[in-house]
Protein backbone atom coordinates (compact mmCIF):
# COMPACT_ATOMS: atom_id res chain seq x y z
CA UNK A 1 0.00 0.00 0.00
CA UNK A 2 1.61 3.47 -1.14
CA UNK A 3 2.05 6.09 1.41
CA UNK A 4 1.10 9.25 -0.20
CA UNK A 5 3.44 12.76 1.39
CA UNK A 6 1.70 16.11 0.75
CA UNK A 7 4.46 18.59 0.26
CA UNK A 8 4.10 22.49 1.60
CA UNK A 9 4.33 25.92 -0.02
CA UNK A 10 6.64 28.10 1.08
CA UNK A 11 4.87 29.78 2.91
CA UNK A 12 3.75 26.85 5.44
CA UNK A 13 0.27 25.84 3.98
CA UNK A 14 0.29 22.60 2.45
CA UNK A 15 -0.05 21.84 -0.73
CA UNK A 16 -2.47 20.09 -2.19
CA UNK A 17 -2.40 16.28 -2.72
CA UNK A 18 -3.80 15.61 -5.60
CA UNK A 19 -0.67 17.62 -7.28
CA UNK A 20 1.99 15.57 -5.39
CA UNK A 21 -0.03 12.47 -6.31
CA UNK A 22 0.28 13.75 -10.00
CA UNK A 23 3.71 14.49 -8.95
CA UNK A 24 3.96 10.81 -8.22
CA UNK A 25 1.95 9.44 -11.32
CA UNK A 26 4.41 11.60 -13.49
CA UNK A 27 7.06 10.31 -11.67
CA UNK A 28 5.93 6.51 -12.17
CA UNK A 29 5.25 7.42 -15.71
CA UNK A 30 8.86 8.34 -16.20
CA UNK A 31 10.51 5.55 -14.35
CA UNK A 32 9.58 2.56 -16.53
CA UNK A 33 12.38 2.98 -19.14
CA UNK A 34 14.60 3.43 -16.65
CA UNK A 35 13.76 0.68 -14.36
CA UNK A 36 13.87 -1.41 -17.14
CA UNK A 37 17.37 -0.97 -17.99
CA UNK A 38 18.41 -0.91 -14.72
CA UNK A 39 16.78 -4.41 -14.33
CA UNK A 40 19.10 -5.66 -17.37
CA UNK A 41 22.08 -4.49 -16.69
CA UNK A 42 21.47 -5.64 -12.39
CA UNK A 43 21.96 -9.72 -13.18
CA UNK A 44 24.90 -8.53 -15.52
CA UNK A 45 26.71 -6.36 -13.10
CA UNK A 46 25.74 -9.21 -10.70
CA UNK A 47 27.28 -11.59 -12.89
CA UNK A 48 30.73 -9.96 -13.56
CA UNK A 49 30.86 -8.99 -10.20
CA UNK A 50 31.14 -12.47 -9.06
CA UNK A 51 33.23 -13.61 -12.24
CA UNK A 52 35.55 -11.02 -11.20
CA UNK A 53 36.36 -11.91 -7.74
CA UNK A 54 36.08 -15.69 -7.95
CA UNK A 55 38.48 -15.67 -11.36
CA UNK A 56 39.92 -12.42 -12.04
CA UNK A 57 40.93 -11.77 -8.65
CA UNK A 58 42.88 -14.83 -7.89
CA UNK A 59 44.51 -15.09 -10.82
CA UNK A 60 46.02 -10.86 -10.90
CA UNK A 61 46.93 -12.18 -6.90
CA UNK A 62 48.91 -15.49 -8.33
CA UNK A 63 50.59 -13.46 -11.27
CA UNK A 64 51.43 -10.60 -8.62
CA UNK A 65 53.12 -12.90 -6.45
CA UNK A 66 54.90 -14.77 -9.64
CA UNK A 67 56.51 -11.45 -10.55
CA UNK A 68 57.63 -10.88 -7.39
CA UNK A 69 59.00 -13.69 -6.54
CA UNK A 70 60.93 -13.56 -10.31
CA UNK A 71 62.10 -10.62 -9.39
CA UNK A 72 63.12 -10.66 -5.61
CA UNK A 73 64.84 -14.47 -5.73
CA UNK A 74 67.84 -13.60 -8.18
CA UNK A 75 68.65 -10.78 -5.43
CA UNK A 76 68.74 -13.86 -2.81
CA UNK A 77 72.04 -15.40 -2.59
CA UNK A 78 72.71 -18.69 -0.90
CA UNK A 79 75.25 -21.42 -0.51
CA UNK A 80 73.82 -23.42 -3.66
CA UNK A 81 73.60 -20.10 -5.66
CA UNK A 82 71.19 -17.71 -6.34
CA UNK A 83 67.36 -18.29 -4.57
CA UNK A 84 65.68 -19.75 -8.06
CA UNK A 85 62.71 -17.98 -9.43
CA UNK A 86 59.15 -19.43 -10.99
CA UNK A 87 61.12 -20.46 -14.73
CA UNK A 88 63.86 -22.88 -12.73
CA UNK A 89 61.41 -24.36 -10.14
CA UNK A 90 59.02 -25.11 -13.33
CA UNK A 91 62.34 -26.59 -15.37
CA UNK A 92 62.95 -29.22 -12.47
CA UNK A 93 59.41 -30.02 -12.34
CA UNK A 94 59.25 -31.06 -16.34
CA UNK A 95 62.79 -32.84 -15.40
CA UNK A 96 61.42 -34.83 -12.30
CA UNK A 97 58.26 -36.12 -14.65
CA UNK A 98 60.88 -36.84 -17.39
CA UNK A 99 63.20 -38.79 -14.62
CA UNK A 100 59.68 -40.74 -13.44
CA UNK A 101 58.80 -41.63 -17.07
CA UNK A 102 62.74 -43.08 -17.85
CA UNK A 103 62.22 -45.11 -14.54
CA UNK A 104 58.95 -46.42 -15.99
CA UNK A 105 60.56 -47.28 -18.92
CA UNK A 106 63.35 -49.38 -17.04
CA UNK A 107 61.12 -50.98 -14.79
CA UNK A 108 59.46 -52.53 -18.09
CA UNK A 109 62.16 -53.10 -19.92
CA UNK A 110 63.52 -54.99 -15.93
CA UNK A 111 60.29 -57.10 -16.45
CA UNK A 112 60.23 -58.27 -20.05
CA UNK A 113 64.09 -58.92 -20.11
CA UNK A 114 62.44 -61.22 -17.10
CA UNK A 115 60.26 -63.02 -18.96
CA UNK A 116 62.13 -63.21 -22.16
CA UNK A 117 64.62 -64.99 -19.61
CA UNK A 118 62.20 -67.65 -17.82
CA UNK A 119 60.69 -68.25 -21.29
CA UNK A 120 63.99 -69.43 -22.22
CA UNK A 121 64.43 -71.31 -18.99
CA UNK A 122 61.27 -72.96 -19.21
CA UNK A 123 61.63 -74.08 -23.08
CA UNK A 124 64.76 -75.26 -22.50
CA UNK A 125 63.82 -77.25 -19.68
CA UNK A 126 64.80 -75.87 -16.83
CA UNK A 127 61.68 -75.11 -14.89
CA UNK A 128 64.30 -74.37 -11.78
CA UNK A 129 66.16 -71.37 -13.41
CA UNK A 130 63.43 -69.41 -13.73
CA UNK A 131 63.17 -66.60 -11.29
CA UNK A 132 60.37 -63.34 -10.31
CA UNK A 133 62.33 -60.52 -9.03
CA UNK A 134 61.06 -57.73 -7.78
CA UNK A 135 61.99 -54.00 -9.57
CA UNK A 136 63.86 -52.60 -6.80
CA UNK A 137 65.08 -49.23 -8.48
CA UNK A 138 64.47 -46.18 -6.05
CA UNK A 139 61.81 -44.11 -6.00
CA UNK A 140 60.83 -41.41 -7.94
CA UNK A 141 58.89 -37.65 -7.57
CA UNK A 142 55.43 -39.43 -8.55
CA UNK A 143 56.06 -42.83 -6.87
CA UNK A 144 56.90 -40.33 -3.08
CA UNK A 145 53.95 -37.96 -3.73
CA UNK A 146 51.71 -41.50 -3.64
CA UNK A 147 53.92 -43.25 -0.60
CA UNK A 148 52.89 -39.66 1.35
CA UNK A 149 49.24 -39.92 0.11
CA UNK A 150 48.57 -44.01 1.63
CA UNK A 151 50.80 -42.89 5.08
CA UNK A 152 48.54 -39.23 5.61
CA UNK A 153 45.55 -41.52 4.58
CA UNK A 154 46.29 -44.46 7.35
CA UNK A 155 47.13 -42.08 10.01
CA UNK A 156 44.18 -40.00 9.15
CA UNK A 157 41.79 -42.97 9.51
CA UNK A 158 43.67 -44.15 12.53
CA UNK A 159 42.49 -41.04 14.11
CA UNK A 160 38.94 -41.04 12.90
CA UNK A 161 38.56 -44.59 14.60
CA UNK A 162 40.00 -43.52 18.00
CA UNK A 163 38.66 -39.87 18.00
CA UNK A 164 34.92 -40.46 16.93
CA UNK A 165 33.65 -43.01 19.31
CA UNK A 166 35.95 -40.69 21.75
CA UNK A 167 34.22 -37.96 21.11
CA UNK A 168 30.84 -39.27 21.29
CA UNK A 169 31.40 -40.85 24.48
CA UNK A 170 32.77 -37.51 25.74
CA UNK A 171 29.47 -35.41 24.23
CA UNK A 172 27.08 -38.20 25.53
CA UNK A 173 28.45 -37.93 29.55
CA UNK A 174 29.70 -35.18 30.90
CA UNK A 175 31.43 -37.55 33.47
CA UNK A 176 33.52 -38.86 30.97
CA UNK A 177 34.15 -35.19 28.97
CA UNK A 178 35.92 -34.17 32.49
CA UNK A 179 37.79 -36.93 33.18
CA UNK A 180 39.82 -37.24 29.33
CA UNK A 181 39.80 -33.17 28.56
CA UNK A 182 42.62 -32.68 31.24
CA UNK A 183 44.71 -35.40 29.07
CA UNK A 184 43.49 -34.05 25.45
CA UNK A 185 44.34 -30.16 26.83
CA UNK A 186 47.92 -31.59 27.73
CA UNK A 187 48.58 -34.02 24.67
CA UNK A 188 46.82 -31.64 21.88
CA UNK A 189 50.00 -29.12 21.61
CA UNK A 190 52.45 -31.64 21.80
CA UNK A 191 55.07 -31.45 18.63
CA UNK A 192 55.61 -34.15 16.11
CA UNK A 193 59.12 -34.28 16.48
CA UNK A 194 58.54 -35.18 20.72
CA UNK A 195 56.35 -38.21 19.36
CA UNK A 196 58.65 -39.43 16.41
CA UNK A 197 61.25 -40.86 19.29
CA UNK A 198 58.52 -42.50 21.22
CA UNK A 199 56.75 -43.68 18.93
CA UNK A 200 59.95 -45.17 16.87
CA UNK A 201 61.69 -46.93 19.80
CA UNK A 202 57.61 -48.65 20.80
CA UNK A 203 57.66 -49.66 17.00
CA UNK A 204 60.75 -51.18 16.92
CA UNK A 205 60.15 -53.25 19.94
CA UNK A 206 57.12 -54.20 18.50
CA UNK A 207 57.87 -54.88 14.73
CA UNK A 208 60.86 -57.58 15.20
CA UNK A 209 59.69 -59.21 12.03
CA UNK A 210 62.49 -59.51 8.98
CA UNK A 211 59.91 -58.99 6.21
CA UNK A 212 57.19 -57.26 8.02
CA UNK A 213 53.85 -56.64 5.96
CA UNK A 214 54.10 -52.65 6.60
CA UNK A 215 57.68 -51.14 6.62
CA UNK A 216 58.51 -49.70 9.99
CA UNK A 217 59.14 -46.30 8.24
CA UNK A 218 55.54 -46.54 7.07
CA UNK A 219 54.27 -47.33 10.06
CA UNK A 220 56.03 -44.71 12.36
CA UNK A 221 54.52 -41.81 10.35
CA UNK A 222 51.88 -42.93 9.85
CA UNK A 223 51.32 -43.22 14.02
CA UNK A 224 53.08 -40.07 14.20
CA UNK A 225 50.42 -38.57 12.22
CA UNK A 226 47.54 -40.30 14.30
CA UNK A 227 48.80 -39.32 17.45
CA UNK A 228 48.94 -35.17 16.22
CA UNK A 229 46.30 -35.16 13.88
CA UNK A 230 43.31 -36.60 16.22
CA UNK A 231 42.36 -33.72 18.42
CA UNK A 232 40.09 -31.64 16.00
CA UNK A 233 38.06 -34.44 15.17
CA UNK A 234 37.92 -35.61 19.10
CA UNK A 235 36.92 -31.76 20.38
CA UNK A 236 34.46 -31.09 17.54
CA UNK A 237 32.62 -34.32 17.66
CA UNK A 238 32.10 -33.78 21.50
CA UNK A 239 30.87 -30.41 20.67
CA UNK A 240 28.49 -31.61 18.57
CA UNK A 241 27.21 -34.36 20.81
CA UNK A 242 27.06 -32.01 23.75
CA UNK A 243 25.10 -29.45 21.65
CA UNK A 244 22.51 -32.23 20.35
CA UNK A 245 18.52 -30.71 21.17
CA UNK A 246 17.82 -32.06 24.69
CA UNK A 247 14.36 -33.05 23.05
CA UNK A 248 15.54 -34.86 20.90
CA UNK A 249 17.40 -37.02 23.37
CA UNK A 250 14.35 -37.13 25.47
CA UNK A 251 11.69 -38.45 21.94
CA UNK A 252 14.36 -41.04 21.90
CA UNK A 253 13.52 -41.97 25.55
CA UNK A 254 9.93 -41.77 24.62
CA UNK A 255 10.22 -43.97 21.71
CA UNK A 256 12.25 -46.56 24.35
CA UNK A 257 14.95 -46.48 21.81
CA UNK A 258 18.15 -48.76 22.50
CA UNK A 259 21.53 -47.75 22.90
CA UNK A 260 22.30 -48.25 19.95
CA UNK A 261 19.47 -46.83 18.00
CA UNK A 262 19.65 -43.98 19.58
CA UNK A 263 23.01 -43.48 18.51
CA UNK A 264 22.26 -44.75 14.90
CA UNK A 265 19.33 -42.65 14.33
CA UNK A 266 19.12 -39.67 16.44
CA UNK A 267 22.91 -38.67 17.97
CA UNK A 268 25.33 -39.63 14.68
CA UNK A 269 22.74 -37.71 12.05
CA UNK A 270 23.02 -34.18 14.56
CA UNK A 271 26.45 -34.80 15.06
CA UNK A 272 27.87 -35.27 11.66
CA UNK A 273 28.31 -32.02 10.69
CA UNK A 274 30.46 -31.09 13.47
CA UNK A 275 32.15 -34.64 12.68
CA UNK A 276 33.36 -33.55 9.38
CA UNK A 277 33.93 -30.45 9.93
CA UNK A 278 36.87 -31.84 12.66
CA UNK A 279 37.94 -34.03 10.18
CA UNK A 280 38.80 -31.42 7.55
CA UNK A 281 40.73 -29.70 10.49
CA UNK A 282 42.43 -33.28 11.32
CA UNK A 283 43.40 -34.12 7.81
CA UNK A 284 45.15 -30.53 7.00
CA UNK A 285 46.62 -31.19 10.78
CA UNK A 286 47.73 -34.76 9.19
CA UNK A 287 49.29 -33.29 6.05
CA UNK A 288 51.09 -30.59 7.68
CA UNK A 289 52.54 -33.04 10.19
CA UNK A 290 53.49 -35.88 7.67
CA UNK A 291 56.52 -34.09 6.11
CA UNK A 292 58.30 -33.51 9.25
CA UNK A 293 57.20 -37.15 10.17
CA UNK A 294 59.03 -38.96 7.00
CA UNK A 295 61.54 -36.52 7.14
CA UNK A 296 63.46 -38.13 10.40
CA UNK A 297 61.86 -41.79 10.20
CA UNK A 298 63.05 -41.75 6.38
CA UNK A 299 59.44 -42.95 5.19
CA UNK A 300 59.73 -42.55 1.12
CA UNK A 301 57.37 -39.84 1.11
CA UNK A 302 57.59 -36.00 0.00
CA UNK A 303 59.46 -35.25 3.67
CA UNK A 304 62.32 -37.70 2.38
CA UNK A 305 62.78 -36.63 -0.62
CA UNK A 306 63.13 -32.79 0.71
CA UNK A 307 65.52 -33.75 2.89
CA UNK A 308 67.88 -35.94 0.49
CA UNK A 309 67.80 -33.22 -1.88
CA UNK A 310 68.66 -30.47 1.12
CA UNK A 311 71.53 -32.55 2.05
CA UNK A 312 72.61 -33.41 -1.73
CA UNK A 313 73.54 -30.28 -2.01
CA UNK A 314 73.41 -30.02 -5.93
CA UNK A 315 72.96 -26.55 -8.17
CA UNK A 316 69.54 -28.06 -8.32
CA UNK A 317 68.40 -29.09 -5.09
CA UNK A 318 67.17 -25.87 -3.96
CA UNK A 319 64.81 -25.77 -7.41
CA UNK A 320 63.44 -29.13 -6.42
CA UNK A 321 63.15 -28.20 -3.14
CA UNK A 322 60.84 -25.65 -4.14
CA UNK A 323 58.68 -27.24 -6.65
CA UNK A 324 58.20 -29.86 -3.87
CA UNK A 325 56.65 -27.45 -1.63
CA UNK A 326 54.17 -26.23 -4.13
CA UNK A 327 53.43 -29.81 -5.03
CA UNK A 328 52.82 -30.03 -1.04
CA UNK A 329 50.51 -26.91 -1.17
CA UNK A 330 48.75 -27.91 -3.98
CA UNK A 331 48.12 -31.56 -2.77
CA UNK A 332 46.85 -29.95 0.91
CA UNK A 333 44.68 -27.72 -0.92
CA UNK A 334 42.76 -30.37 -2.83
CA UNK A 335 42.89 -32.57 0.14
CA UNK A 336 40.79 -29.48 2.07
CA UNK A 337 38.52 -29.41 -0.74
CA UNK A 338 37.79 -32.97 -0.68
CA UNK A 339 36.92 -32.75 2.71
CA UNK A 340 34.82 -29.40 2.32
CA UNK A 341 33.16 -31.24 -0.50
CA UNK A 342 31.92 -34.11 1.78
CA UNK A 343 31.31 -31.58 4.63
CA UNK A 344 28.93 -29.87 2.30
CA UNK A 345 27.41 -33.08 1.22
CA UNK A 346 26.84 -34.47 4.68
CA UNK A 347 26.10 -31.20 6.08
CA UNK A 348 23.54 -30.49 3.59
CA UNK A 349 19.60 -29.50 5.55
CA UNK A 350 21.94 -29.27 8.55
CA UNK A 351 23.53 -26.34 10.08
CA UNK A 352 26.99 -26.26 11.57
Amino acid sequence: MATVFADKFDDGTAQPATEAMAGSVAGKMAAPAETKTASAASPLTGFMAKWGQTIVAPVLGILAFLGLWAVLAPQVDTSLGALPGPVQVAEQGVSLFGEWQAARETEAQFYADQDARNAEALSAGNPGAVRDFEYAGPPTFLDQIFTSLKTVALGFGLATLVAVPLGLAAGLSPLFNAAINPLIQIMKPVSPLAWLPIVTMVISATISSVDPILPKAFVISALVVMLCSLWPTLINTAVGTASIDKDLLNVGRVLKLGWFAKLRRLVLPASLPYIFTGMRLSLGVGWMVLIAAEMLAQNPGLGKFVWDEFQNGSSQSLARIMFAVVVIGFIGFGLDRIMMSLQSLVSRNHQI
